[in-house]
């Protein structure tokens, strides 16, 4: 449908009623908000979910409150399943990506000499992740090449799964430090067909795109609530297939929420991906993140799949026509990730340029992202990350601010 714009003052098509939307996200009175793959503000309804189970704790007590609200919190299992095309059993809590990341490759029996198959765009901590299996394991840490227009070459990477028969393949969907929209699902088909373990940091994607495991193929999925999905921070998930699960996989260290002492010399891990889970749970946060998914999949994850990359791609094209100001995404496919680079300034004091305009940007380091910062030449970047509540307005009112900082 068309509907009048009141922030720009035209006719825009638009998917979503951006006003109401709007209405429902307090933040946007206050700030340009522009770093969504920070943080997204948070929605009323995840707001008050919160408070409210904060309020029932201090009224009666933590434990108490969490037994009452069980319900609501196995609700959580069914919003995140509903929102990736999965069962609740194959979903478990985690304190964040990083936490669901390295608890996943913790249950995976590496030896040395295994190989562990990436590419060059996976995020700084599973980068990391890889070396430090390296170091501990003699893995070896595979990055399959880019292909020229950006992103993985996923013939070459194929190429590799055969050759190098891999322990583990691993691609991050969209990275932190660009737009890039990595083919995950391309990557999955090729790991069925060779029978590869595959695990995917959907961290970016979750709340962006609509997202499918089974189309993608992973045995292991992970995210961060915080992001594009507009949870609480603290909250993220682990996705985990019955392949694997039937396949015998534990983390390395499991309590007594993930197994059964079932006798004083041995225990059993718990069926579902609750043996991925520890005891202790922040229930508040956990209820933010099912009201969290309920309140995306009511919005609509194809018309936020539409309307929020289209946000960067104007932004993109009016960062673009600015002297002096690089646009740095590349690939066939870009995200509402929108990265540059700004002559005569450095990091820091450009951001804080923008923070004093009430514009929330964020900034990327070449430590960020060692292999494409130095194919690009950038030492430093600026992220900019609209979300389907900004408007046209405001994204032409940050090209604007940049185009006079630029000067």
């Amino acid at each position: 449908m068309t509907q009048h714009d009141s922030a720009t003052g035209s006719s825009v098509e638009s998917l979503l009623d951006v006003r109401a939307l709007r209405a429902d996200t307090p933040g946007t009175e206050k700030v340009v908000h522009f770093n969504n793959a920070g943080c997204g503000l948070l929605a009323k309804p995840v707001l008050a979910t919160m408070l409210d189970h904060l309020n029932l704790e201090a009224e009666i007590g933590g434990y108490e409150a969490a037994a009452a609200r069980s319900a609501e919190v196995e609700g959580f299992y069914r919003e995140i399943a509903a929102l990736i095309n999965a069962r609740p059993r194959n979903i478990a809590f985690a304190a964040s990506a990083t936490h669901a990341y390295s608890t996943a490759l913790s249950s995976i029996r590496f030896e040395p000499g295994d190989v562990v198959l990436t590419t060059r765009n996976d995020f700084i901590s599973n980068q990391i992740a890889f070396l430090s299996l390296r170091k501990r394991f003699s893995v070896e840490v595979v990055h399959a090449p880019d292909s020229r227009e950006g992103g993985v070459d996923v013939e070459a990477m194929a190429a590799l799964m055969r050759t190098r028969k891999p322990k583990l393949v691993a691609a991050t969907h969209i990275p932190t430090n660009s737009g890039l929209v990595q083919p995950v699902a391309e990557i999955g088909r090729h790991c069925r067909e060779l029978g590869l373990l595959y695990l995917v940091d959907a961290c970016q994607s979750i709340g962006q795109y609509p997202i499918d495991v089974e189309e993608i193929g992973a045995d292991l999925l992970t995210s961060t609530c915080r992001k594009f999905l507009r949870g609480p921070r603290g909250s993220g998930f682990l996705y985990v297939s019955d392949r694997f699960l039937d396949a015998g996989h534990e983390p390395l260290f499991i309590d007594m929420h993930g197994a059964r002492w079932s006798a004083p010399g041995a225990y059993e891990p718990a069926k579902s991906a609750s043996r991925f889970e520890e005891w202790e749970f922040p229930y508040a946060t956990v209820l933010g993140c099912a009201a969290a998914a309920r309140y995306a999949r009511e919005v609509g994850l194809e018309a936020i799949s539409r309307r929020t990359p289209a946000l960067a791609a104007r932004l993109r094209d009016g960062l673009g026509a600015i002297p002096g100001v690089e646009v740095l995404d590349r690939g066939p496919e870009l995200g509402a990730l929108v990265t540059f680079s700004i002559k005569g300034w450095q990091a820091v004091p450009f951001k804080e340029a923008m923070d004093a305009r009430r514009i929330n940007s964020a900034l990327s380091y070449r430590e960020f992202a060692q292999f494409d910062f130095g194919d690009k030449n950038v030492d430093w970047c600026l992220r900019l990350s609209p979300h389907y509540y900004n408007t046209e307005r405001e994204v032409d009112d940050v090209a604007a601010a940049v185009a006079e900082l630029a000067v």
